[in-house]
């Protein structure tokens, strides 16, 4: 994730801290000494925060490994206000193994505060579990129940929390999980409702995760619904047909009156029918704020593509596209170019196929 600083790899798996998390430090450093607390007090209330976060981390841990049993890998742990983000490459479409997926996080909160109630009973404390009235009680204690409560509000059936994937499992054994998604996100969405006109009167800060869970929802329908759209297609079912083509001696005043005379943004570079590059749209935009108009293209020109075959599955290479941002690849056929695929057009396709009911299988949309 962008604007984020790197903490550390544990198993192969990034850990982020975003920047926006510093913030909340200093908010809570002068919010205690706003309190009349002392410096030392303020600086322990930190230390709660961070050993809360490092606990948000192992629950983001725990979905992680879990993923992992089932040869999903995550691409990184990022830190943010509200708590972690666990970015896994995909989801388990199996039902159950998504469920152990979901409930492996709370599971993981559970564990610590059993622990730490372990820790209190050998110890004799265990009567400091009904003092806690603030951050400056009981260390421990207060651990403890935050952690409770965090995970039990992540078994809150709003979907994309934990709570909302767990009853998407559970719903798609019977209704599958195109159908399973939708409900488990308009359920997501009406929480969130709920959340914010709660915190709108009770605690602000509601409003922030009602707002990350109703979008959150909306994304994940959205994306479920592109992938029953595009399952079973090829990207010759994808790709654009009708383009035009650059060579690498032609100059960015060339390729200028290419992108004005059409809607097309990136060019395929060739030389003897052999793809050379990709010029992008931005990469020449850059150029020419330069003032570099009479440069060669292939001067500018993006190399580092990886061409697909029209024959390859539509879907994976979207993952594909999307995990390394690429907004164009060109499409080999017969040892030739034969297209090129955009996310613009997987995104017209995609359309086109909702609007017929999943029946455009075939249809080549050309732009």
């Amino acid at each position: 994730m962008k604007w984020s600083l790197k903490l550390g790899s544990v198993a192969g798996i990034g850990v982020y801290l975003h920047w926006t998390f510093i913030l909340l430090i200093g908010f809570i450093f002068l919010t205690h000494l706003g309190a009349g607390e002392t410096a030392g007090q303020a600086l322990a209330g930190v230390g709660f925060i961070l050993a809360l976060f490092g606990c948000v981390v192992l629950h983001e841990f725990g979905h992680a490994l879990t993923a992992k049993r089932y040869g999903v890998l995550t691409r990184d742990i990022t830190l943010l206000p509200i708590g972690g983000v666990a970015r896994l490459e995909r989801i388990p479409e199996k039902p159950l193994q998504e469920f152990w997926v979901a409930i492996a996080g709370p599971a993981v909160n559970a564990m610590i505060a059993a622990t730490i109630y372990a820790v209190l009973l050998l110890q004799g404390r265990t009567h400091e579990l009904m003092e806690v009235h603030g951050m400056t009680d009981g260390f421990l204690p207060q651990l403890m129940w935050v952690n409770l409560f965090i995970g039990t509000f992540n078994l809150l059936p709003a979907f994309p929390m934990d709570g909302g994937r767990i009853l998407r499992a559970l719903l798609s054994s019977r209704v599958g999980r195109r159908r399973a998604t939708a409900i488990a996100a308009n359920i997501g969405q009406m929480m969130a409702i709920l959340l914010g006109i709660i915190g709108f009167f009770y605690n602000p800060f509601l409003i922030f995760i009602a707002i990350f869970v109703y979008l959150g929802a909306r994304a994940e329908a959205a994306q479920v619904e592109a992938e029953a759209a595009l399952k079973g297609l090829q990207v010759r079912d994808a790709m654009m047909t009708r383009f035009r083509t650059l060579s690498a001696h032609d100059t960015l005043g060339m390729a200028v009156d290419e992108l004005l005379a059409g809607s097309q943004q990136d060019f395929p570079v060739l030389e003897s029918g052999r793809v050379l590059g990709v010029l992008r749209r931005n990469d020449l935009v850059k150029a020419l704020m330069d003032g570099n108009r009479g440069v060669a293209v292939g001067d500018v020109m993006w190399r580092e593509y990886r061409p697909v075959n029209d024959t390859d599955v539509l879907t994976p290479t979207l993952e594909s596209m999307g995990k390394n941002e690429w907004a164009t690849l060109p499409v080999m056929g017969g040892g030739r170019i034969v297209g090129l695929l955009t996310l613009e057009n997987i995104g017209e396709l995609i359309m086109v196929n909702a609007a017929l009911g999943g029946k455009a299988a075939g249809l080549r949309p050309a732009v």
